[in-house]
């Protein structure tokens, strides 16, 4: 039986731990405080279209209790991996395989990449400092992600979704390999949609587009996607940012599918929606900056492209958050993208 662990058992997280509870493989939850309390007393409800459902698991907030793993997916905000991978260690071996759930360029970007720049097989300094997590984790075990769906948790042990069923998955070097197909089943199984990405870089790109340039906007505003849209000095911004991200995206070989207009028009089109920094922001709860926004502006750096607009918001969001309490400061990465 294939055995697959959730680390961060929260909206996404869960959103994956429902699915995959439906199909023959093993599930277990890492998770803590009121909602470790909750799956562990009552189940994980799970509400989807108006259908509640409620799943049992093994849930634990010490992964020395579980078994090793044959897949483990990371669904905690990119920036606190390097503070978990020492915990994760007991249930990793050789045949584990490492899916990171998250928004910004991913720890394991540039291996296996080929983008002629000096780069390669290197890892990002802003997203994974002094390589902590390439080095404990190895690149290698490492399955490329890109998450679309919105859920929340309404209450501790409750999950609603909200929109979206896909999950894109690659691995990096572009193969199908046996491990990536065994896992995009068992998920698809589950009621997801799980594209196999020869380039899943590109994607990640997409992406970030949109994450480089709303989420700061809106974090530092407050503003909901329709209401950026709606103001020309704000989406002139947001354009401003999303070129600088391209012509860096351009410099190591992403291809944009996409033009800035039909982007910032996909975005603007959703109502009444604010970006995840903007909810971490009015929650409390530490922002993931250096991992979509400090992450272009290293490797731009780097690769000597200028991105004023970019480190501009990066400065500002980074003080806001600071005088918070919701951004540690780092000198090596302060140097890096500045």
């Amino acid at each position: 039986m294939t055995k697959i662990c959730i680390f961060g058992a929260g909206a996404i997280g869960g959103y994956v731990a429902a699915c995959l509870k439906k199909t023959n493989a093993e599930i277990s939850l890492i998770a803590r405080g009121p909602h470790k309390k909750a799956i562990e007393e009552k189940g994980l409800t799970f509400i989807k279209n108006g259908k509640s459902e409620n799943f049992k698991f093994n849930v634990t907030d010490d992964p020395k209790t579980l078994d090793v793993q044959d897949y483990i997916f990371i669904s905690v905000k990119a920036h606190s991996i390097s503070n978990i991978v020492d915990n994760l260690s007991p249930i990793i071996s050789d045949q584990t395989s490492i899916i990171s759930a998250v928004n910004g360029l991913p720890w394991w970007y540039f291996y296996k990449s080929n983008t002629g720049t000096n780069l390669d097989d290197k890892y990002i300094e802003s997203v994974d400092p002094n390589g902590k997590i390439w080095n404990t984790f190895k690149p290698e075990r490492a399955i490329g992600c890109v998450v679309y769906p919105a859920c929340e948790i309404t209450e501790p042990g409750v999950i609603k979704h909200n929109e979206g069923e896909r999950f894109s998955l690659g691995e990096p070097d572009g193969t199908k390999s046996a491990r990536l197909k065994k896992i995009a089943d068992l998920l698809i199984a589950g009621g997801l949609k799980v594209p196999q990405k020869k380039n899943l870089r590109d994607e990640i790109w997409i992406k970030l587009w949109g994450n480089c340039s709303f989420n700061p906007v809106s974090a530092l505003t407050n503003k909901t996607l329709d209401e950026i849209g709606k103001d020309k000095e704000l989406i002139d911004l947001v354009r401003k940012l999303m070129e600088e991200c391209q012509m860096v995206g351009e410099k190591i070989g992403v291809k944009f599918n996409v033009s800035i207009d039909n982007r910032i028009k996909g975005a603007t089109s959703v109502v009444g929606h604010k970006p995840s920094t903007t909810q971490d922001l009015n929650a409390g709860k530490p922002l993931e900056i250096d991992p979509i926004i400090g992450s272009i502006i290293e490797i731009a750096n780097k690769l000597k492209v200028e991105t004023p607009n970019l480190k501009k918001i990066n400065s500002d969001l980074k003080l806001k958050a600071e005088n918070m309490g919701l951004y540690q400061r780092s000198k090596l990465i302060d140097d890096l993208t500045n």
